[in-house]
């Protein structure tokens, strides 16, 4: 893009509307795949114990349903024409992955927060998932077909009119602009808007390492006060000692053989300091690792191989960081692209790429048996929104400001903001097509997860709820 003019730019955004016109993005295309042969492809490499955990998280509902079902959507955006404009993508943009944090400066600001899935790809398969499912979660809320309409039609025209001002932007202005929580007190419209936006920067003050160290750790001073170690409590399935008596590795997985845990992730933990710069690696000089566990997050990841490591400084302050598995993205599996040598790498060079910051400890390692994994902070003053506390306005608020982060986050990863608001257009024929997609999209979903609860009741897949695998550690 660079050396052409702005108004060579604009027409390239307009000629894409040849390639795929504005009001072609309503179409669903020819879906015809076994919903659930996906699902159980895309379990193969997991921890086997926990595939049914992911299934029974994500047979609670449809929105649970399609959280975890992030490949059938990709399967399913392939089907159908492309504007051609490729970029860094989140991959899997729906509402919850957007939330608060703290940027190194500890400055609170909100943004896409999950990176699994990112990859080069359309933006519009971003704005797809989005909208998508801002429609299922509304039906899940029991909201009208009006509301859910309206829901996408606010997120894709603030989306559409902050892309029409990130064109006018200069390429620092864009790189240094940030959501923080009090531009969104400002742009908030209602006054409960503004007390909800408040409330959540106090709750995020209080969500730091330390707030969690007595929450999931205990010292163990058998070697008196002047050699403490901590060491984090098993809570099976959610949190467990890879080597310890609630692990729920098999047997014969090869992380068993490598001895204790500290086997396990020394060398992991080297690799990544590489990752950094020095003065990230200096500061982690002043940190001693504790204790590492496993950790079951969310739903799409449940039984990838997510770890969470406690390091403690010289005066015992914490810090937890969480190793995440990166597999490849469901994106690249169906959009062909030149492929990332390493998926760790891929999660934080889109991270910090759609990002308006990131997270200080961010960084990239191998792990045992060839794994890849990626490093971050766990938990540090991250929000993350209830929906069942929202009202129609006040979700119809969370939807704009999720249309104003993913635009942010598509101007400065592909530099493509004025060709994508000129092929968008000044009115609402791209928001309507949107919306016809949203519904039709949906529906999709209801009917892949009627698909879906037949086959856990005909016993082709078993899905087992946190409670029922609690049970199972319960003396």
């Amino acid at each position: 893009m660079n050396g052409r003019t702005v108004a060579e730019r604009e027409a390239a955004g307009r000629a894409a509307r040849e390639r795929a016109k504005r009001s072609s993005h309503r179409q669903l295309g020819e879906l015809r795949r076994d919903p659930v042969a996906l699902l159980k492809k895309n379990s193969e490499g997991r921890v086997p114990n926990l595939v049914p955990l992911r299934y029974g998280r994500m047979i609670v509902s449809p929105f649970t349903f399609f959280r975890g079902s992030a490949i059938l959507q990709a399967h399913d955006l392939a089907q159908v024409q492309n504007t051609g404009m490729a970029m860094q993508i989140c991959g899997d943009g729906h509402l919850l992955n957007f939330g608060g944090f703290a940027t190194p400066e500890r400055q609170l600001v909100f943004d896409l927060n999950d990176f699994d899935e990112v990859a080069l790809g359309p933006w519009e398969w971003d704005l797809k998932r989005l909208v998508a499912s801002l429609v299922v979660a509304a039906r899940h809320m029991r909201y009208s077909r009006g509301v859910a309409e309206e829901l996408v039609m606010t997120t894709v025209t603030t989306y559409r009119d902050r892309m029409r001002q990130y064109a006018d932007f200069g390429a620092l202005e864009l790189w240094y602009d940030k959501i923080t929580f009090d531009r969104m007190v400002e742009t908030a419209l209602t006054p409960e808007g503004r007390r909800l936006i408040r409330r959540g920067m106090e709750k995020a003050a209080g969500r730091t390492h330390e707030s969690m160290l007595d929450k999931l750790a205990f010292r163990d001073e058998r070697e008196g006060k002047a050699n403490t170690h901590w060491t984090i409590r098993d809570a099976p399935p959610a949190l467990f000692h890879v080597h310890g008596p609630n692990s729920l590795y098999e047997r014969e997985d090869n992380w068993l053989t490598l001895g204790d845990w500290r086997s396990l992730i020394t060398p992991t933990y080297e690799a990544y300091l590489k990752t950094l710069a020095p003065d990230r690696r200096e500061l982690l000089e002043h940190f001693e690792i504790q204790d590492l566990v496993f950790k079951v997050v969310g739903v799409g990841s449940v039984g990838t191989r997510c770890l969470v490591m406690l390091l403690v400084d010289h005066h015992g302050k914490p810090l937890f960081l969480q190793l995440k598995e990166a597999r490849q993205s469901v994106i690249s599996q169906y959009f062909k692209a030149p492929a990332f040598k390493h998926e760790g790498a891929r999660v934080v060079q889109g991270q910090r790429l759609l990002q308006a910051a990131s997270d200080l400890f961010l960084g990239w390692s191998t792990g045992p048996s060839g794994r890849h994994f990626y490093f971050r902070q766990l938990r540090d003053m991250k929000l993350s929104v209830d929906l069942e506390t929202l009202d129609s306005t006040l979700l119809a608020g969370y939807a704009r400001m999720c249309g104003w982060a993913m635009a942010r986050a598509h101007a400065k990863s592909g530099n493509a903001a004025i060709e994508i608001a000129s092929y968008i257009g000044r009115g609402d024929q791209f928001a309507e097509a949107m919306a016809g997609y949203g519904a039709g999209y949906a529906d999709q979903v209801e009917r892949d997860y009627e698909a879906f609860i037949k086959a856990a009741r005909s016993g082709e897949i078993v899905a087992r709820s946190d409670e029922d695998m609690a049970a199972d550690f319960r003396i």
